[in-house]
């Protein structure tokens, strides 16, 4: 769909456009949603009697979303699937790297612009897939990969001073505003960092080498965390855990049925293989079943889980361990055998995380005990 045609600030207060907060506009798209029972999160299966009824919860009160949980639960999928409930478009100043709303412009460009053009102050238009942000936290994301910077080759070029707000270069999460932004692995994030997004949240100001700076910016937060990251990596810092409104528990799928719905959804087969490999359902089952027993294993740590991953890997390893086959023997078609599970023992030594003993026996070992 065409955005619209309105071009400057005075067509735009004339349409009677309302502006909103993203998560008022999140909030006013899931009620008409929810009024006309339709789906949000299509792809996410196994989640509809526990963690979409908490999402939506969470977003109907425009809360900060923290999704805890294992490896593989769909969080970060959860997360994008989110930007289908903003507006298609919103307005913003034409050429500001932080799509200030014409209506509570915050960056000094945004406000120098409207002072000085008034009515005529140029329009474009953002669409709902331009305004997602996403970081996966590691030690060495700075103040300036998040925030910002000093841009000392801005400063010169325009003969600006240091104190001047225009020499800052903004990072990722002032260039989300008005949008959803995403911090995987949140506890991995160092703790002055964390604290940085505190004051984000919590007072709307920054500071940026002593520079202090009033950026009330309207985002809506959504991080993920690992449980056991909080003992073996780092931890959430207190006051931005206290910030984070909704702390939402993710789970594995709790049936086996589930569970092949969603190997099927994500395995990556190609239509020659789909037209080549015949999987009986009995084959489904058990690859399914490899991961339920890891997950009961005793040589497996359970803390660290079992990611959805390892079922999706073994069921493209197994159609190709009979594609390999058939191509061996000048066969058509082949149709899996239970042999063929030897295949997927690769698919299943990198998936998991051993204790001690399995440590000992080792991975191959632990496969094929899986496999048993």
């Amino acid at each position: 769909m065409e955005h619209p045609a309105i071009k400057t600030l005075g067509e735009l207060k004339r349409s009677g456009y309302a502006p909103k907060t993203v998560k008022e506009e999140v909030r006013d798209n899931l009620v008409t949603a929810l009024k006309e029972k339709k789906q949000i999160f299509k792809t996410v299966l196994g989640y509809e009697g526990t963690v979409i009824p908490d999402v939506e919860r969470a977003l109907l009160s425009r809360h900060n979303i923290l999704f805890l949980g294992l490896r593989g639960q769909a969080k970060t999928r959860m997360a994008r699937e989110m930007v289908n409930l903003l507006d298609e478009w919103i307005p913003y100043v034409a050429g500001s790297d932080i799509n200030d709303s014409p209506f509570a412009p915050i960056s000094v460009y945004a406000r120098e612009m409207i002072a000085d053009k008034g009515d005529d102050t140029p329009i474009e238009w953002l669409h709902r897939s331009q305004r997602y942000g996403e970081k996966l936290a590691t030690p060495d994301v700075s103040v300036a990969d998040l925030i910002g910077d000093i841009d000392p080759i801005k400063a010169a070029n325009m003969r600006l001073s240091f104190a001047d707000e225009r020499v800052l270069h903004f990072g990722i999460i002032p260039r989300s505003h008005r949008g959803i932004f995403v911090i995987n692995e949140l506890p991995d994030l160092q703790a002055r960092i964390q604290v940085s997004l505190f004051n984000i949240l919590q007072e709307g100001d920054v500071q940026i080498r002593g520079f202090k700076l009033r950026l009330p910016l309207d985002i809506l937060f959504v991080f993920t965390a690992n449980p056991e990251d909080y003992t073996n990596r780092g931890s959430i810092v207190t006051p931005l855990k206290d910030r984070i409104e909704s702390q939402i528990v993710t789970h594995y799928p709790k049936t086996i049925e589930i569970s092949k719905a969603i190997t099927e959804q994500e395995a990556d087969i190609t239509d020659e293989q789909l037209a080549k490999v015949t999987v009986p359902d009995m084959c489904k089952l058990l690859v399914e079943q490899i991961a339920m027993e890891a997950r009961k294993s005793e040589y497996v740590d359970q803390k660290s889980g079992v990611s959805a991953r390892l079922t999706i890997s073994a069921y493209e390893n197994l159609v190709s361990t009979a594609e390999r086959r058939a191509l061996l023997y000048d066969n058509e078609t082949a149709q899996v055998r239970i042999s063929d599970f030897m295949g997927v023992i690769p698919a299943i030594t990198g998936k998991i995380e051993l204790v001690y003993e399995g440590e000992q026996e080792g991975p191959a070992y632990v496969a094929h005990s899986l496999l048993g």
